[in-house]
C-alpha cells in the first residue's frame, strides 16, 4: 500500500460512455443515470422512433444514433466517423437483448438463431470494433448487460438462457485476450427487473409471483440497483476488474 488513493474514485464525469439499446427499458434508465452523473454520451438503438423520444428525458448534449450492432458493416462505419469527429467513447455498456420465453419443443429454430443474433453476436460485434480503436489509446471498459438466465436454469428460457450463458464466457475470453492493451471487458447479471421486455411477462400474477419467490430478497430488481455496479465497472475504482459477470440479483443465483 502507497497510500495514494486516488483510484478510489469511482467519478465517470470525465468519460465519453457509448451505450447501445439505449432507447429500451434498462438502456433508458441507465443513459439518464450516466447522464446526470456527468458522462458524455454517444446513445445508440435501431429504433428510431423509441431514440427520439429519449432526447427529452436525457440531460445534456448528447449524441442519438440510430444502429443495430449485430450489422458489422454499419457498426465500424460509426466508429470511423467517430473517431474523425475526436470523439471515440472511453467506455461502452451494451444493454441490447431479446428475451423470448416458449417452451423448447415449440421454440422455432429461427427465433432460437435470432436471440443469439442479437444477445451474443451483436455483443461481439461491438466489443470488437470497440476495441479496435481502444487499443489505439489508453484501453477501456466495456460493460455487457446479462442476466441470472446465464447460470440458473429456468424452464421456457432455453433460448435466453443458452444466449446470457454464451455471453459470459465471451467476456471471459475476450478480457483475457484483451488485458494486455488495457480493455477490461465485465458483465453484470440482474435478476428480473420489470421493464418493456418483460412487461408482458409481469402481467400474469403467476408469473410474478414465480419470480418473486426465486429471489431470496423478495422482490424484482429495479435498474437502481444497477448503477453502483456500473459505476465501478466504469470508473477508476474498478481498473483491476476484468472477466467478471457481477450478479446483482438479491441473492437469486445462490437457489
Amino acid at each position: 500500500m502507497n497510500g495514494d488513493f486516488s483510484n478510489l474514485s469511482f467519478d465517470i464525469s470525465n468519460q465519453t460512455v457509448l451505450v447501445a439499446g439505449a432507447a429500451g427499458g434498462i438502456g433508458s434508465a441507465l443513459s439518464q443515470m450516466l447522464a446526470a452523473h456527468g458522462a458524455r454520451l454517444i446513445l445508440l438503438d435501431r429504433d428510431a422512433n423509441r431514440l427520439d423520444a429519449l432526447k427529452s428525458r436525457v440531460q445534456g448534449e448528447q449524441q442519438f444514433l440510430q444502429l443495430d450492432i449485430s450489422d458489422l458493416a454499419a457498426t465500424q462505419e460509426l466508429f470511423r466517423t467517430l473517431a474523425k469527429k475526436d470523439c471515440l467513447p472511453n467506455s461502452v455498456v451494451n444493454a441490447v437483448g431479446m428475451l423470448p420465453i416458449r417452451s423448447a419443443l415449440s421454440l422455432p429454430a429461427e427465433e432460437f438463431r435470432e436471440c443469439l443474433e442479437i444477445n451474443v453476436t451483436g455483443a461481439f460485434i461491438l466489443s470488437q470494433v470497440a476495441a479496435g480503436h481502444m487499443k489505439k489509446s489508453e484501453g477501456g471498459a466495456i460493460v455487457h448487460l446479462s442476466s441470472v438466465s446465464a447460470r440458473v436454469a429456468n424452464v421456457n428460457y432455453v433460448s435466453y438462457a443458452t444466449s446470457k450463458a454464451a455471453l459470459d464466457q465471451m467476456v471471459r475470453v475476450l478480457a483475457r485476450e484483451w488485458a494486455p492493451l488495457n480493455i477490461r471487458v465485465n458483465a453484470i447479471g440482474p435478476a428480473l427487473i420489470e421493464t418493456p421486455l418483460t412487461e408482458d411477462y409481469l402481467r400474469s400474477a403467476e408469473f410474478r409471483s414465480r419470480a418473486i419467490e426465486a429471489i431470496p430478497m423478495g422482490r424484482l430488481a429495479t435498474v437502481e440497483d444497477l448503477l453502483g455496479s456500473i459505476f465501478l465497472l466504469l470508473s477508476p475504482a474498478g481498473q483491476f476488474i476484468t472477466g467478471q459477470t457481477v450478479f446483482i440479483d438479491g441473492g437469486r443465483t445462490l437457489t
